[in-house]
């Protein structure tokens, strides 16, 4: 009898990437102190007062979520934690920055802290709650009606710098539905497109290359366009009718690989943008102001100039944290809308194109989750939650730049506004979880005990 041969095969996981992740929120967590600690001694020639328990605080927001994604999302997407702890950090120290301002009134920090914080307890809920992203498929229905819900709710209170898009409750303060609406609404498009993707891929006619859908499959992308051109009427809300239709075109070409579907939503956006900005007052404000930027309003020139302004005077390198001149745009509009005109002009051309690019590579993480998501509505769930985050960055950096006219949505978890943040937070918490289903190995196969016998015999 020859000797016996014993192989032991075991079940490896792939490796989880915790312990990256752990490493780099150390670096997204000493980056924005470093950058506290530079505002202060520019403005004042010292060290922040604060500066330990800003960084205690940021570190230990860094802590309890890196634990819980490690307990309840162990497989998930390494970087995308510490991307969004870095923005929202680099957010919070800019806002203090431009608090050291007198001419901009009352400092915003602190409450941006708060939001920040509420924020962070919503992604942990969230990660903790929600254990499968397929759940969310139950409620695809009730995700529309909510989501309308939230969209309509802002007519009823009043304007708000020309537009409706806030809603004012006692003792918490505004909110801003729509950021919260258009993660509702990314629940049902997955859900309706999954099922219905069949139907909206197939074509009727081949027209200039272009293969041109069904007349009875285009009701739903009339339905969305009609809402949206509402929205625009009623709140004149540009940034969010824009990103609501937008996000539906993405997952709609995503769903079917139909180009036709692209095609008809830029015409469908196209016409509906140009009809409501050359009849509704503050839309077409907005308009003229990106047309003429330049163009004299009781004395001064127009926000998007001196934004303009900021970034040119910021060449390169920047003039530094704390020495710019972005306090000089009018209003609230540094801390909100233009944040990113302070960032251009203290941190310079390279300084933008860092942030950017940590923008880019969250939404790259997203998408790379959707390639990975084993189920259809998975896919449909990352890729339109990325293509809408996307959508916003742009929005939001072009109309700062000035490539398209400003809309008034706020830059992610940097920009000032507790709805933005804490909606981004969940957002995340979100692409971790399906990221994580994505990631996790598969289960090894029980063992067969015909199959063990079958090996016995042969070793003998």
């Amino acid at each position: 009898m020859s000797a016996s041969n014993t192989t032991t095969i075991t079940s490896i996981g792939a490796p989880n990437r915790r312990n990256t992740e752990l490493a780099l929120l150390v670096f997204a967590v000493a980056i924005p102190v470093f950058a506290y600690a530079n505002v202060g001694l520019a403005k004042n020639g010292s060290v922040p007062a604060g500066l330990l328990g800003y960084g205690v605080g940021l570190g230990l927001l860094a802590t309890v979520t890196h634990l819980l994604v490690r307990k309840f999302a162990p497989y998930a997407d390494p970087l995308m934690l510490p991307i969004a702890t870095l923005l929202n950090g680099l957010g919070l120290v800019l806002i203090w920055r431009l608090d050291q301002e007198p001419s901009l009134g009352a400092a915003m920090a602190p409450k941006q802290l708060m939001w920040s914080t509420f924020g962070v307890v919503l992604f942990v809920l969230v990660l903790v709650f929600v254990k499968d992203h397929r759940i969310l498929q139950r409620y695809t229905y009730i995700s529309m009606v909510l989501a309308l819900f939230l969209l309509v709710l802002p007519v009823f209170f009043p304007p708000v710098y020309g537009a409706r898009i806030w809603v004012t409750l006692p003792g918490i303060g505004s909110l801003q539905p729509g950021e919260f609406a258009k993660i509702i609404i990314t629940v049902f498009f997955a859900g309706y497109l999954m099922v219905k993707r069949d139907a909206l891929a197939l074509a009727s006619r081949r027209v200039m290359g272009l293969y041109l859908p069904r007349g009875r499959d285009l009701g739903p992308i009339l339905v969305i366009w009609a809402v949206s051109l509402l929205i625009l009427v009623f709140e004149t809300d540009l940034g969010t009718s824009l990103l609501f239709f937008g996000l539906f075109v993405v997952m709609l070409y995503v769903a079917t690989e139909r180009t036709s579907w692209i095609v008809f939503g830029l015409l469908l956006s196209s016409a509906g943008a140009v009809a409501v900005a050359s009849s509704e007052p503050h839309v077409k404000t907005r308009v003229q102001d990106w047309l003429h930027p330049l163009a004299l309003e009781n004395g001064a020139v127009t926000e998007t100039a001196q934004a303009r302004y900021a970034f040119g005077s910021g060449g390169l390198f920047g003039s530094g944290l704390g020495q710019g001149y972005s306090r000089l745009i009018h209003g609230i509009a540094p801390k909100s809308d233009y944040i990113l005109a302070t960032v251009g002009e203290e941190l310079g051309l390279a300084g933008l194109m860092a942030v950017l690019l940590l923008y880019g590579l969250l939404i790259e993480r997203g998408i790379r989750t959707a390639l990975a998501a084993r189920d259809p509505f998975g896919k449909l769930l990352a890729i339109g939650l990325s293509g809408g985050f996307a959508l916003q960055v742009f929005v939001v950096a072009g109309g700062v730049t000035g490539l398209i006219p400003l809309t008034g949505m706020t830059m992610p978890f940097m920009a000032q506004g507790g709805s933005s943040v804490i909606a981004n937070w969940a957002l995340v918490a979100i692409l971790l979880r399906i990221s994580d289903t994505a990631r996790r190995p598969a289960p090894s196969p029980a063992p067969s005990p015909d199959a063990e016998a079958t090996q016995v015999v042969r070793n003998q």
